[in-house]
């Protein structure tokens, strides 16, 4: 019987044959969209590897090589470059947005250049577009959030610009200098201590990779690693001290040795390179840790850290003051600090904190550590600006 015969002697089966097959395929693919998670751009930044995901971002501009991103004069409407917060300026923590023919009349910048600061979702292929972090091959691009994006930081100076200016950072706020210095010393000492055990079980938390809850981040390679593969051997992560223990001699005991605030999950062998150097720029490359440098005496972090490093070393230096039986830690401008309660070089550090400000990363970071380990915060990451209030 040909396929004819088929259809004119059971039409009734077939129909229902294609109806049954329509509804069988449109809920598994409404389930799949309903069940993908809003990204932030850091997330996405970090999870380069083919996955489909829908990203939240504000649009800064039209990416036209690796690090060059028009926020003006725009020349094309084949990308859009989206970031956590509307003012962002490092491309580093940018994301490269393909716009597909399908899309160029609505969201290429050369043909609406209004576009620009406001809001985006896209779903489409975490995979590198201008050897950059991108998403290509978008399936779906709307104007809004459909995330909670990182907001631009607010310059402080009166109650309520921060979430915690009222509460937590009450009798800080408004001051500068040496009084501002003081109020925060007198805010953050107040805090759980933690075994040098308890760290490795800290650090599962507070550096879990956004983008797989089973790893976390590497500080210097950037890499994303099992939760379980921490110990000793030449690719497992270890606990880096970032502000040297050696540097004021305190050791792992409970206090600055187990602050988790300055304690990072870093390559085994690459904790080993940096060592107890100071921190500055220049020397050779590592080969680890890729846009990591070091020489005889300082070592260089990749620039998606470069802020983060020297927020943790001002964490420090205002934590502890000498006054609680703990060396009275202080970043001065030299390297080769040795074993005094010291470390380098100050100017680079401000400027690493003005180039890389707190992304959502790290921001997340000082929220578990306040919430879930040692009930204090890091004030430079929420106001990376009272760094040169205190030490300009």
């Amino acid at each position: 019987m040909d396929m004819r015969s088929i259809a004119r002697s059971r039409p009734g089966r077939l129909i229902a044959a294609l109806t049954l097959a329509v509804t069988v395929v449109t809920p598994v693919t409404v389930t799949r969209a309903s069940a993908a998670t809003t990204l932030t751009v850091a997330q996405a930044l970090a999870a380069q590897d083919g996955r489909t995901a829908t990203v939240t971002g504000y649009v800064i501009g039209q990416p036209t090589a690796t690090n060059t991103v028009l926020t003006s004069n725009f020349t094309a409407d084949t990308a859009i470059a989206i970031a956590d917060a509307a003012a962002e300026t490092s491309t580093g923590r940018m994301l490269y947005v393909q716009v597909t023919a399908a899309w160029r009349s609505s969201f290429g910048l050369l043909t609406n250049p209004s576009l620009r600061g406001r809001a985006v979702t896209a779903t489409g292929t975490l995979t590198a577009y201008f050897s950059h972090g991108g998403l290509k091959s978008p399936t779906a691009l709307s104007l809004g959030g459909g995330g909670t994006p990182t907001p631009t930081p607010t310059p402080s100076g009166t109650a309520g610009s921060g979430p915690y200016d009222a509460t937590y950072y009450k009798n800080a706020v408004g001051r500068t200098g040496p009084a501002l210095r003081s109020s925060l010393h007198t805010i953050i000492k107040v805090q759980t201590t933690l075994s040098y055990d308890g760290v490795w079980d800290a650090l599962r938390d507070t550096d879990q990779d956004p983008a797989n809850s089973a790893n976390v981040i590497l500080l210097y390679t950037g890499r994303s690693q099992s939760k379980t593969s921490n110990g000793g051997g030449a690719d497992d992560w270890n606990r880096e001290h970032v502000w040297a223990k050696s540097h004021g001699d305190f050791g792992t005991a409970t206090g600055p040795g187990t602050d988790v605030h300055h304690l990072r999950p870093t390559d085994v062998s690459v904790n080993s390179q940096r060592g107890n150097k100071d921190f500055d720029s220049g020397g050779s490359a590592v080969a680890e840790a890729p846009g990591c440098y070091t020489d005889a005496d300082s070592f260089e972090p990749r620039d998606a850290v470069k802020g983060d490093v020297a927020r943790m070393i001002f964490y420090m230096a205002i934590r502890y003051e000498g006054d609680d039986g703990w060396p009275d830690l202080e970043p001065n401008d030299a390297v080769s600090n040795g074993s005094a309660p010291r470390i380098g070089r100050l100017s680079k550090l401000l400027a690493w904190n003005d180039l890389d400000p707190p992304d959502a990363f790290e921001q997340r970071r000082n929220q578990r550590i306040y919430e879930r380990w040692q009930g204090n915060r890091n004030p430079f990451v929420d106001h990376p600006e009272w760094a040169r209030s205190i030490w300009s």
